[in-house]
């Protein structure tokens, strides 16, 4: 069996996002987020489930810190910030106890020998934000990259690398395009405007973070996919081209070369977004590192009725699935981490990757939850193949640490390697927990 090793000094982690695990929604004066509102709202979140609890992180952290170490031995953790657990209206008072928060569990990591690397922002607006226009507003722009300022400089003794966004492209379009993340929105001119003023957020936050001269590296979490397109006809890699473009890039190109890339078949939509004079100026802002979040892949193939990306996406039912219904393409991995670094040649880290599997402890408290085993050797494999052909792939982040609310989809899918019995909030390492641990300790494997 083939061994797979990579570079000496890589950084082997998990990651996870506030809403998703930290519970106490409304204690020690965090603000309502656009995610507390819209699953209380009805028939918004499978089965009812909300994150009022999750996972209770914000009470257990330190237990959950210590899994961390001695059960997964990490060497690195991502998190996210609740703007408004520290901002609870946006702007104005900062609240000190969500501050507060994130330096003790800044300081627990350190102590347990984990590089912590922080998001400051993992889609849960402050609702009164959202009152005022949302990511629609070029004010909430602004306030955010004064919130960005805020938390660089109360954490920035102990934190040097940092994530401005997580998913733009998700935070934006599934919520102000298809509706199905908060606020709910479904309006086409709103979501391409919202997408606009994030990429300027993204610019005027990375500024106002060098600013504060604490931050050696700054950059933002993308989500990613493969798309390949269904046939060699010219048509179809031109279909598959420009949904990569609109898929990978949007929020990419206008942060590292202030524009936006040719994805749509029709100037019409690019004239929706609201571009005003020097706002391209604002976006590019040179990332110090590219963050990739892959899950998938899919195949692409020409539709002239599409008036937008004049694409469509092929579902795919001669390949495995996830329980969460994705498919496990491997090879996506490689190929758009190579085209991510042939491009743009900055150091990368694969910020996401995991997949759902719905296994449960049996008598024992044992999860055997081999297939996921099975995942992550190929998908490690591949961008391990891409760190062979010269990406400076730096570090990975498995999704997630442990089983958490999955937005519109509640409690129902498991990502974690570490189950959470969300009745009793007992947590149990799976399989792939252990096997993950050793990776980290031969910072390789055999395959």
């Amino acid at each position: 069996m083939p061994k797979v090793t990579f570079p000496k000094d890589f950084v082997w982690g998990c990651a996870t996002a506030s809403y998703q695990i930290e519970g106490a929604w409304n204690e020690d004066g965090k603000g309502e987020s656009i995610w507390d509102r819209f699953t209380h709202e009805p028939d918004r979140i499978l089965n009812g489930d909300t994150g009022d609890v999750a996972c209770d992180h914000y009470h257990r952290y330190k237990e959950d810190v210590a899994l961390l170490k001695n059960e997964l031995g990490l060497k690195g953790y991502r998190f996210s910030i609740a703007w408004p657990r520290v901002f609870p209206q946006g702007k104005g008072q900062v609240n000190q106890k969500g501050l507060d928060f994130y330096s003790r569990l800044v300081d627990e990591l350190l102590a347990a020998g984990i590089t912590p690397f922080p998001t400051l922002y993992h889609w849960d607006l402050p609702q009164a934000m959202q009152d005022e226009g949302g990511w629609a507003s070029r004010d909430t722009a602004k306030h955010f990259a004064e919130y960005a300022a805020t938390v660089v400089n109360h954490l920035g003794d102990r934190v040097k690398s940092w994530m401005i966004f997580n998913e733009p492209s998700v935070f934006t379009h599934l919520a102000y395009l298809s509706g199905i993340h908060a606020p709910g929105i479904r309006d086409s001119v709103l979501a391409m405007q919202a997408s606009h003023i994030v990429n300027m957020a993204q610019g005027l936050a990375a500024r106002s973070m060098r600013a504060t001269g604490k931050v050696e590296q700054v950059g933002t979490a993308f989500s990613m996919s493969g798309n390949d397109p269904a046939t060699d006809s010219e048509e179809d890699k031109a279909a598959a081209e420009r949904r990569f473009r609109f898929a990978n890039l949007w929020f990419l190109e206008p942060a590292m070369n202030g524009r936006y890339p040719d994805a749509y078949v029709s100037e019409k939509a690019v004239q929706r977004l609201g571009i005003e004079a020097g706002d391209m100026e604002i976006t590019k802002c040179d990332l110090d590192f590219i963050g990739i979040n892959l899950y998938s892949g899919q195949v692409v193939e020409h539709d002239p009725q599409d008036l937008n990306l004049g694409a469509r996406v092929l579902p795919r039912r001669d390949i495995e699935h996830t329980d969460f219904g994705w498919e496990v393409w491997p090879e996506a991995i490689h190929d758009v981490t190579m085209r991510i670094w042939n491009d743009y040649k900055k150091p990368i880290y694969i910020t996401e990757n995991g997949c759902g599997y719905g296994d449960a402890p049996d008598a024992d408290g044992v999860v055997h939850d081999e297939r996921r085993i099975s995942f992550l050797q190929r998908y490690i494999g591949q961008f391990g193949r891409a760190i062979e052909e010269g990406a400076d792939v730096r570090g990975y982040y498995h999704w997630s640490s442990m089983d958490n609310f999955e937005w519109a989809m509640g409690y129902s899918q498991r990502f974690g390697l570490i189950y959470v019995d969300f009745e009793t909030q007992k947590r149990y390492v799976k399989n792939s927990g252990r096997w993950y641990r050793d990776v980290i300790a031969n910072n390789g494997y055999e395959y």
